[in-house]
């Protein structure tokens, strides 16, 4: 969010492992989820085990001090799944906990990159700006697994290292010094990201998901839109250390396509992140973030992390 020009080259690690399975804005056993009822397909709901993600992402941006500035940001995921399954509907068997119709699955590539222009040329503080750009469809969105029944399955599409989505992103974002003090930043950021051209998934996903998601074709998917909304102050009057506070909220809606789990994705997160950010040299920062969360609401059954750890290396040039 800086107005400082020139080249800014950040690399950040971020992990978190999505194995605490909630329903809204509750805990849910592995027992209830096994005996609940998928409303959209009327089968067994799936019973997952665990995500564990791991992100390396790479940013570029450009800032040329007057007006304009862009951002290019690379992720290379780093991802394993478990999952039990669904039970058959006719005797009950095959889910939780025997995982006979689950499986294992490992992945690990670049996913989808985006490309973000931003105009600050409205104020002379050059303070706020509005942003505007894309996700382009990178990413590998054909993986498939053998699972625990010897057969062939798809990896749903939530958990495959791209969408295979073109997304439009737009967003406005503040900055300064809250007023009455000497130390005190703060920054606000609001973005939206919307799917404006979905792909149909791969013939060899779509011929296992018109299978798994009982429907007829099993070819279309739609990720959910997503809002995001961070807000969060520094305190600047150490020489090396920079402390932050900010709150990360994000309302996604549910995915959707015959390919898509349009009950147990979506809902509203909020974390709040203690962070700390230190002055390497005078063009090299290092930092760390913990998000914590203060509010889940998750549409169906899904896993979600306890925290998010990330750190990373931020150099200007």
């Amino acid at each position: 969010m800086g107005s400082s020009q020139g080249w800014t080259f950040d690399l950040r690690y971020d992990s978190l492992n999505q194995n605490q399975l909630r329903s809204g804005t509750g805990r849910i056993s592995q027992q209830q989820a096994a005996n609940t009822i998928n409303p959209k397909t009327g089968l067994p709901a799936e019973v997952e085990g665990f995500t564990q993600n791991n992100y390396v992402t790479a940013s570029m941006d450009y800032n040329d001090g007057e007006k304009w500035g862009a951002t290019i940001i690379l992720p290379y995921i780093m991802r394993t799944h478990m999952t039990y399954g669904s039970a058959n509907a006719d005797d009950g068997d095959g889910g939780w906990p025997t995982g006979t119709n689950g499986y294992n699955s490992q992945a690990s590539g670049f996913g989808d990159i985006k490309m973000i222009a931003r105009y600050f040329g409205f104020a002379e503080q050059k303070d706020w700006g509005i942003q505007f750009g894309v996700k382009l469809p990178t990413g590998n969105n054909s993986q498939t697994v053998t699972g625990n029944n010897g057969t062939t399955q798809a990896v749903d599409p939530g958990l495959q290292l791209g969408t295979g989505s073109t997304d439009a992103i737009l967003g406005v974002y503040k900055f300064g010094f809250i007023p009455q003090t000497e130390n005190w930043g703060y920054f606000a950021n609001v973005q939206y990201q919307a799917t404006v051209k979905p792909t149909n998934v791969p013939s060899n996903i779509a011929s296992l998901n018109s299978v798994a998601n009982g429907g007829t074709g099993g070819s279309s998917y739609r990720p959910g839109n997503a809002l995001n909304i961070n807000v969060g102050t520094n305190y600047q009057g150490w020489d090396k250390w920079v402390p932050t506070l900010q709150f990360n909220y994000l309302y996604k809606t549910a995915d959707s396509g015959t390919a898509a789990d349009t009950w147990a994705t979506g809902g509203t997160l909020l974390y709040a992140t203690p962070g700390l950010l230190y002055q390497l040299t005078p063009a090299t920062q290092v930092y760390g973030n913990v998000q914590l969360p203060v509010y889940q609401n998750l549409n169906g059954i899904q896993v979600a992390p306890t925290f998010i750890a990330s750190m990373g290396v931020r150099v200007h040039f």
